[in-house]
This record gives structure tokens, C-alpha cells and sequence, in this order.
């Protein structure tokens, strides 16, 4: 009981502070600006982790890695604690449980990230509904815009109403089950 309190308070730690990385890797990504509530909010939450590390860490082709690394590091440590809290047995050679460890906080990134895009798209979808003039409204607008893109193409609006986020919606689902298979493919390294 005491270890699932602990892996559900460590689980919204990592989890909060992964997603707050990929938020500022996507807004920076999308020249998104940070002069807004969301933006100032994301920036206060990352910056101990971010500045220092841009100092080593340069960005490359406008993707700014000093954002992405430290949530994958996060992430690959949250797996080696949560199997160590559920006492999994890591008897696998040492580079197979590196790798394993790496493949698995690799997929649990995705996965955040693929969350993300999710809340991002809905939250998008519910202000051009309910508030398109709310001051968040273009933030998320504007991070939604390139992955809702595709798919506007290929499906045009129907009465006047935008589709592809239902079908954007969709397709993550799926992304988040292949996913899901692949866990298994690396935890199979960790075991040996």
C-alpha cells in the first residue's frame, strides 16, 4: 500500500515535470511565446533544469535539446525506481539494462509527449467552441496548428465544422497502443 502511495506521488512529480520540459521543447519547436501566463508558467517551472544545461547542451535545427534530454533522463529514472519499488528482478547483462532502461524512458516520453498533443488539440478544439477570443486561445492554437495540418488537408471542413481533431485524436490512440507493445520489447532486455 505505502510503495503505490510512493509510485503514484513519485509517478505526478516525474510526470508534472516531463510534461512542463515537453511544453517548453514544443512551444520553442513552434515559436510559440513564452509572454503569456502558460509561457511564463512553463519557463518558472523548467528553468532550473534548462539554463544550466544550455550552457552544454546546444540546440540543433530549432529544437532545443536542453529541454528534451533532462525529460528523458527523468523519465529512464522514474522506470529504474518504479521497478526497484515494485522489486523487479534486473538480472540482465549491464549494457542489455542500460539499453532496456533507455528504450523504456525513451517510449514513456513519447507517450508524454503524445499526451500532451492531446490535451493541446482539445484544449484548442474546446476555445474555438466555447472562448476562441480567450487569451490562451492562440497559445493553443498555435501548438496544435502543425500537427492538426495534415489532416486538414486531406479532410476539408463539413458544414463548416473542423474534423481532424477528432480524427488527430484517433490516430494518437492508436500511436499510444503500438506504444504500448513496444514496452515490452525493451523490458524483456531488463530481465535478460
Amino acid at each position: 500500500m505505502l510503495g503505490n502511495v510512493l509510485l503514484l506521488v513519485l509517478d505526478t512529480a516525474f510526470g508534472f515535470i516531463t510534461l512542463m520540459l515537453l511544453a517548453r521543447f514544443f512551444m520553442q519547436w513552434q515559436r510559440v511565446s513564452f509572454r503569456n501566463q502558460v509561457g511564463a508558467f512553463v519557463v518558472a517551472t523548467t528553468d532550473w533544469v534548462v539554463r544550466p544545461l544550455r550552457r552544454v547542451i546546444p540546440g540543433v535545427l530549432g529544437l532545443d535539446f536542453a529541454s528534451l534530454l533532462p525529460a528523458w533522463a527523468f523519465q529512464t529514472l522514474f522506470v529504474f525506481i518504479e521497478l526497484q519499488l515494485r522489486g523487479a528482478s534486473l538480472g540482465g547483462s549491464p549494457g542489455g539494462l542500460i539499453f532496456g532502461l533507455w528504450g523504456l524512458g525513451l517510449l514513456e516520453v513519447a507517450r508524454m509527449a503524445i499526451y500532451l498533443v492531446f490535451g493541446v488539440v482539445l484544449m484548442s478544439a474546446i476555445l474555438s467552441w466555447v472562448s476562441p477570443h480567450a487569451p490562451a486561445a492562440p497559445i493553443f492554437h498555435n501548438l496544435a496548428a502543425p500537427f492538426l495540418r495534415p489532416f486538414r488537408r486531406i479532410l476539408p471542413p463539413i458544414a463548416n465544422v473542423d474534423l481532424s481533431p477528432l480524427v488527430l485524436l484517433l490516430v494518437l490512440q492508436i500511436v499510444l497502443m503500438v506504444l504500448g507493445s513496444l514496452r515490452g520489447n525493451f523490458a524483456s532486455l531488463l530481465a535478460g
